[in-house]
């Protein structure tokens, strides 16, 4: 995936929205929006919001398994870990 192609400020995107949506949606651009000269927000298509969220359920995905996997049944219960965070 791409970084931020571009950058406009909040005052500049009132102005050209429809040209910035576009960009994102037909040329795949991400757009820094600035707001006192720091980013803001990023507009982006709906393909990399989908493709990010993909990404994420993976690792989720990944990071359960891995759980899963390492976990060896034993159980503590909430009085036995109060007492231990305790001492």
């Amino acid at each position: 995936m791409a970084t931020v192609s571009n950058e406009v400020s909040t005052r500049e995107l009132r102005n050209q929205l429809s040209d910035v949506l576009g960009r994102a949606m037909y040329a795949g651009e991400r757009i820094g929006v600035t707001r006192n000269g720091k980013l803001a927000a990023v507009v982006v298509s709906v393909a990399d919001l989908e493709a990010l969220e993909a990404f994420e359920m993976a690792q989720d995905v990944a990071a359960y398994r891995d759980a899963k996997a390492e976990d060896d049944g034993e159980r503590v219960s909430l009085s036995e870990l109060r007492a231990e965070l305790a001492s």
